[in-house]
């Protein structure tokens, strides 16, 4: 999908302009002047339009004048885990867009594509993770207990419209 970007001039007598590339960015930048005549060179950007996915690597991204191009770049490159596992790092866990941008592999973070800390526990259990469990337990299982034990290194968000677990490493 195509993704739209608005340039905002900051210089209030100037009118701003929608984009697609950094070609059209410059072509429509270097044309942009104020009432007076001047040129603008400050812009604000913003999305604009394209995939809920891609509108949420934009806010994590932070996009501004300087950055917009190796946005759009890794939005067309990435695919969707690869900008999942970036928006997980930079907007819930803390981490430094340079830290992770460049890493081919996306970001190390843990995410299980559940909608609660409960479902969470219920597929740990269901996967082996807390070893094998004889039948007669199954159904006196505390999953909410297990689910406020996993809050410690586990946290849930929504990206896109999408619930995840994600754990920071």
């Amino acid at each position: 999908m195509t993704i739209t970007l608005f340039a905002q001039p900051y210089d209030i007598s100037a009118t701003g302009f929608y984009f697609e590339t950094a070609e059209d960015y410059d072509a429509h930048a270097a044309k942009t002047v104020n009432d007076y005549g001047q040129r603008v060179e400050e812009f604000e950007i913003q999305f604009i339009d394209g995939d809920a996915l891609d509108a949420a690597l934009a806010k994590a991204w932070s996009l501004h004048q300087g950055n917009f191009a190796s946005f759009l770049e890794a939005a067309e490159e990435w695919d969707e885990d690869h900008k999942r596992r970036y928006i997980v790092a930079v907007g819930e866990c803390g981490y430094d867009h340079d830290e992770v941008a460049d890493d081919p592999n996306g970001p190390e973070v843990d995410i299980y594509y559940v909608d609660s800390l409960r479902d969470l526990a219920e597929l740990f259990v269901d996967d082996g993770l807390y070893g094998p469990i004889p039948t007669a337990v199954q159904f006196y299982i505390d999953y909410d207990a297990m689910a406020r034990d996993l809050a410690v290194d586990f946290s849930e968000t929504e990206i896109a419209g999408e619930r995840l677990a994600y754990a920071c490493r």
